[in-house]
Parts: structure tokens; C-alpha cells; sequence
């Protein structure tokens, strides 16, 4: 795992959950400009495998979201963090997953790139997929609405 601290990037920041376990860390993710998710702050934990780096890390948002590429217990579902090796669906590239040379930074560089651009191909919540899909501006919205004011107000608890 990268510094066993902390880490702090625009965007996002990370560090340990607790300071003596290098697998268990917090991130906070501000919700990308121009996006649905603005001034969102979302929390999140990245548990590390103990054979990190050759296996991914699970990332799981504390914080309530609504998104097609986080299921509704809020585990993301993001290529880079799937398995490494070949897909058995044959839906991903095997240099899509998980490689060895992924850090924090790049999971955290995937998973703001999904709240900007979610993967309505591949959902995790087929109910947030379908209603991007047909009613962006609408239901969609008012939920990641939603989920935004929420995040403000319980971010710092």
C-alpha cells in the first residue's frame, strides 16, 4: 500500500482507517465539478487483500449513493478492481482489470471518472442504470440530489 499514512490529490483524499492495520483505509471523495455529484463528499473504505498488489482491493461507500456502477450495499463495481486476468463474460479486456501497478491514486482517478462517466453497460444497480438511461434529468437527478445534500451534511460525523 502506497504511504501508510495518508494520501491527498485533488479530489479525493485517503489514509488508514486505523494506524495499526495497513489493509483497512477512508477515503473521501468530493463529488467531481460538472457533474451530478458536485459538492457531494462521500465516504468510502478500500480494504486491501493481504496478497496486495497481485489481487485488487474492495472499495465500499460508506455514504449513501445513487449510481449505476455502485450496488446498493455501495460496492463499487469498476473494471480495475475486478480480478486480474481474463474475463469469463468476455465483457473486459484483461489490461481493463486488475494489474499489479495500480495504487490508490489510480483507483481513486477510476472512481471519480465513474461518477463522471458512469458504465451504463455494466450495472451494479440495474434501478440507477435504467433510470440514467431514461430519465437523467429527472428521477436520477432528484436521487443524486439527494444523496449530495446527505453527504454534506453527514460528512465530517
Amino acid at each position: 500500500v502506497t504511504d501508510p499514512k495518508s494520501l491527498s490529490l485533488e479530489g479525493f483524499s485517503a489514509g488508514l482507517i486505523d494506524d495499526n492495520d495497513l489493509y483497512r483505509w477512508e477515503v473521501l471523495i468530493i463529488g467531481p465539478p460538472d457533474t451530478l455529484y458536485e459538492g457531494g463528499v462521500f465516504k468510502a473504505h478500500l480494504t486491501f487483500p493481504k496478497d496486495y498488489p497481485l489481487r485488487p482491493p474492495k472499495m465500499k461507500f460508506i455514504t449513501e449513493i445513487w449510481h449505476p456502477n455502485v450496488d446498493k450495499n455501495g460496492d463499487v463495481c469498476i473494471s480495475i478492481l475486478h480480478e486480474p486476468g481474463e474475463d469469463k463474460y468476455g465483457y473486459e479486456k484483461p489490461e481493463e482489470r486488475w494489474l499489479p501497478i495500480h495504487t490508490v491514486e489510480t483507483i481513486m482517478i477510476s472512481v471519480i471518472s465513474m461518477l463522471a462517466d458512469p458504465n451504463g453497460d455494466s450495472p451494479a444497480n440495474v434501478d440507477a442504470a435504467k433510470e440514467w438511461r431514461e430519465d437523467r434529468h429527472g428521477e436520477f437527478k432528484r436521487k443524486v440530489a439527494r444523496c449530495v445534500r446527505k453527504s454534506q451534511e453527514t460528512a465530517f460525523d
